[in-house]
């Protein structure tokens, strides 16, 4: 077994219960203090050492266990196709060794930290708080409104941006660098943890429109969240999953296998072979395109792609902040 999909899972003892559902490698569980993280994992823990005679019950399809302490390597070497909880305190989730780890592994990941982890490439969508309603507690996002769309108060008013700041420096750059309006800068970051210095550096610019891989900037929004709270500038996100995603779900190949992928990818990306959702949405462009006129290449922009016709399709997946010329 693969794992892949999403998965419920349910823990509970006479006083408290948890429900919820993942569905990539990587979830982060974020909050203060005495919200019921570190509880979770104490069920978890608990079920592994003594069972149902803990008097906790823990209804998943996979294994859940709590990984931990300084001999975590060894114990994760016994850990396949299973769903791991890691507890905040644990500082190997800061390490490359540990990165190097989940991206060969074929577990899932539930990690507890209030910091960000640069090493890993996780999910903006999966940065979760607990939710508690009485004995009953689930996991609400915490940056779902910064998905696909920009800060709440910017919804309903259309401001243009006098720069945009791409995470991307190849194909995606060069295609915003293409469209936008040439009143607009446009800019790379050259790297997702370089965008703090870009707004900085463009300290003349008023409104700031940021574009960057969602299914790999989670590390990033901690950060950048607190940046957004104390600027005077207007700054909006864009985050899609990725630049490929993006085109994929425009449907400029006209492939419905790509229809279907799309909706549910969790189905289909293997978390021991692609690190994040964003190389999995890499190689199936690539495959879907080969042979074509689209032929897509993350280094350099094919043309193609600001033909009339797609750039039209493309257009319909972009917020309507970015200004695409026909």
């Amino acid at each position: 077994m693969k794992m892949k999909g999403r998965y419920k899972v349910r823990i509970q003892n006479n006083n408290v219960r948890y429900e919820f559902e993942i569905r990539r490698n990587i979830t982060i569980i974020q909050g203060n203090s005495a919200t019921g993280k570190t509880t979770l994992v104490d069920l978890v823990r608990e079920y592994m050492l003594s069972g149902r005679e803990s008097g906790i019950a823990v209804s998943c399809s996979v294994s859940c266990r709590v990984l931990e302490g300084m001999e975590w390597k060894n114990q994760l070497t016994y850990m396949k196709e299973s769903i791991i909880f890691i507890d905040e305190g644990n500082r190997f989730i800061e390490s490359q060794d540990f990165a190097e780890a989940v991206k060969t592994s074929d577990n899932y990941y539930v990690i507890v930290t209030r910091e960000g982890l640069p090493m890993l490439p996780y999910s903006v969508d999966e940065i979760y708080g607990i939710h508690s309603s009485g004995k009953y507690n689930s996991l609400s996002p915490v940056y779902h409104e910064f998905y696909h769309i920009y800060s709440k108060e910017f919804v309903n008013e259309y401001i243009k941006p006098d720069c945009i700041i791409t995470e991307d420096s190849n194909a995606g750059y060069e295609f915003f660098r293409a469209v936008n309006d040439s009143d607009t800068q446009c800019i790379s970051a050259q790297g997702k943890s370089n965008i703090f210095d870009c707004v900085e550096e463009h300290k003349d610019k008023e409104n700031i429109l940021i574009i960057a891989d969602g299914a790999a900037f989670g590390s990033e929004m901690n950060k950048l969240m607190e940046m957004i709270e104390r600027s005077k500038k207007i700054i909006k996100l864009y985050l899609p999953e990725s630049f490929e995603w993006v085109i994929l779900k425009s449907d400029v190949l006209n492939d419905k296998e790509i229809r279907e992928i799309l909706l549910k990818p969790e189905d289909y990306i293997d978390s021991q072979k692609y690190f994040s959702w964003e190389q999995y949405f890499t190689r199936l462009l690539m495959d879907k395109s080969i042979g074509t006129y689209l032929q897509y290449k993350k280094d350099k922009l094919n043309i193609g792609y600001l033909e009339k016709k797609n750039l039209l399709k493309i257009k319909q997946i972009l917020p309507d902040v970015i200004d695409t010329k026909e």
